[in-house]
């Protein structure tokens, strides 16, 4: 029986400082040389990709939320062999052993990156360290959380760059037909706001109705639906995020971002995000493309440092958000980037009333708050409470048996 090939990533400290320690002394100077970062971000190294600008390496988040500078596994297996084919060493060199290898599943995201000069990798391996020791202590994924949501306030408040929700609809018995699209950004000019939203169905889809998920296509509630065919609708998306990179750097908004961003690099999509970046800088960046996830800074927002994730309905009934017509691309975008301005302009001092707990500050929702069914008697608005029956029950209780 045939084992299965097994790919995924290898740490970059791993390979650059720990690799090379493993094989015969003759071996060791080869490689060194060709994994020295001034040599690495060189035109001619044998890694450098057809078409890409700089030295292609990969970010990866763990499931704490610490980051990894990564080699991909191909990289790994491509050099080894560029190395023995060229005569720097006698025989293929062993790879790495296996327990340094991660795989899809211990990584929250992966993205490539790219570096074109050795102080750019330098500064992103600083960089790198930096945020990481930020997660030490009891709970890391909730600290980054937080540290994330302070970022997005910061940034929100400085009026920086294009903020763009963005949101998909795929057919429920087949993802790979993408049936809607829908944006909503917001950008400043001249320090007042300027919205914009819409939303796309694919014309070729626009009959497959789903069977577990509510059919709202026909639904948009911030302007007219454009209805438009397949390859029409992958172009319009790739110039959306062209466009939307001209004014600075632009924040790519997700509720629950996974799948939506493997609906943007899908062969139905397509569009070119070489530097997507799911760490947000200290700084205030000129450029490049940042991902941010509502669900995520509403964990951060509630103290929530598990993998518990409300949906968007949730999130909106607690940030005091009106939905209607959720499942509608458009009308997801929307909402989205309205849960973010709210989250990013009110902080949690608006929405949270907190208790203390053993993993720090919990924010308490009261039941009506938390069950949409809770009672048509007991709604949004919290229980109703009967003045009538309270002023009888005082009376007898002033009155002598």
């Amino acid at each position: 029986m045939v084992s299965p090939v097994i790919t995924g990533y290898y740490r970059y400290t791993d390979i650059f400082f720990e690799w090379h320690q493993a094989l015969p002394e003759a071996d060791r100077g080869p490689l060194r040389a060709t994994l020295a970062q001034d040599a690495f971000v060189h035109p001619d190294h044998p890694l450098r990709k057809e078409g890409v600008e700089g030295a292609e390496l990969y970010l990866g988040t763990l499931q704490n939320f610490e980051t990894r500078l990564l080699f991909s596994s191909a990289q790994v297996e491509y050099l080894r062999y560029w190395l023995h084919a060229m005569g720097l060493t006698k025989s293929l060199i062993s790879l790495p052993y296996s327990d340094c290898l991660l795989t899809e599943s211990s990584l929250r995201h992966v993205s490539p990156v790219t570096f074109t000069t050795k102080d750019e990798l330098k500064g992103a391996l600083k960089q790198i360290e930096k945020n990481n020791k930020r997660l030490k202590g009891a709970d890391p994924m909730l600290k980054t959380r937080r540290e994330i949501f302070e970022r997005v306030r910061t940034l929100w408040a400085e009026k920086v760059g294009v903020w763009c929700a963005l949101d998909f609809e795929a057919w429920d018995r087949d993802h790979t037909m993408l049936t809607e699209f829908g944006w909503s950004f917001v950008r400043w000019i001249d320090g007042q706001p300027v919205e914009e939203q819409g939303h796309l169905i694919v014309k070729e889809y626009r009959h497959y109705t789903n069977t577990f998920v509510l059919n709202n296509r026909e639904h948009f509630s911030f302007g007219d639906s454009e209805i438009i065919n397949r390859a029409t609708f992958k172009t319009r998306i790739q110039n959306l995020i062209v466009d939307l990179q001209k004014d600075g750097p632009l924040f790519l908004v997700f509720h629950d971002n996974n799948q939506d961003i493997k609906y943007l690099k899908s062969p139905a999509v397509n569009v070119d995000l070489p530097n997507l970046s799911f760490l947000l800088p200290d700084a205030k960046p000129e450029n490049g493309v940042f991902v941010l996830d509502t669900s995520d800074l509403f964990a951060a927002l509630e103290g929530e440092g598990g993998h518990n994730r409300r949906s968007l309905e949730r999130v909106c009934r607690h940030l005091q958000v009106p939905t209607s017509f959720l499942h509608n691309a458009g009308n997801d975008a929307h909402y989205t980037l309205l849960a973010i301005k709210e989250m990013a302009a009110n902080g949690p001092s608006r929405h949270a009333e907190g208790k203390e707990t053993g993993a720090g500050v919990k924010v308490k929702f009261e039941p009506w708050e938390e069950d949409e069914d809770y009672s048509d008697t007991e709604g949004l608005g919290g229980p109703v409470i009967d003045k009538h029956k309270d002023q009888v029950d005082e009376a007898q209780v002033g009155t002598p048996a």
